[in-house]
């Protein structure tokens, strides 16, 4: 369940990912989007992490990534960074799924990763207050 796309030798395509999102699909490409158009970041098809991560769409302002978006099979994940004081401004608004993400978050300086899997449309809207709180 929610497997990646780890074959290195073969770089998919943005909408052979989009498909192998499955019922995400449309989540998959709308989040892309969003970050391009509305955030202004520049995509690139990404495999940067060896094998656990796959391929993905890095997202980045100049060279600074912003995020990445992995597929997977019926789904996808966005991992970011944000600062402890970005995840504490909209914490209260986000649902319990979400929370935990940020509780369980990898530390980094002031503030840590999350790598957060989107698998409906509540999940996205939260997936969006987080990016929201990045770039905007």
């Amino acid at each position: 369940m929610y497997e990646r796309m780890t074959d290195k030798q073969t770089e998919p395509t943005i909408e052979e990912m989009t498909e192998y999102c499955a019922e995400n699909a449309e989540r998959f490409s709308l989040i892309n989007d969003w970050l391009t158009n509305t955030a202004g970041t520049k995509p690139k098809v990404v495999f940067p992490y060896g094998n656990k991560y796959g391929w993905g769409i890095g997202h980045y302002k100049k060279k600074k990534l912003i995020c990445n978006v992995f597929a997977e099979a019926g789904a996808f994940t966005v991992m970011l960074r944000l600062t402890n004081a970005q995840f504490e401004k909209i914490y209260r608004e986000l649902q319990k799924y979400t929370q935990e993400y940020i509780d369980a978050k990898y530390p980094c300086g002031d503030g840590g990763w999350i790598h957060y899997r989107v698998t409906c449309q509540k999940h996205y809207e939260d997936i969006l207050k987080l990016l929201e709180a990045k770039c905007l």
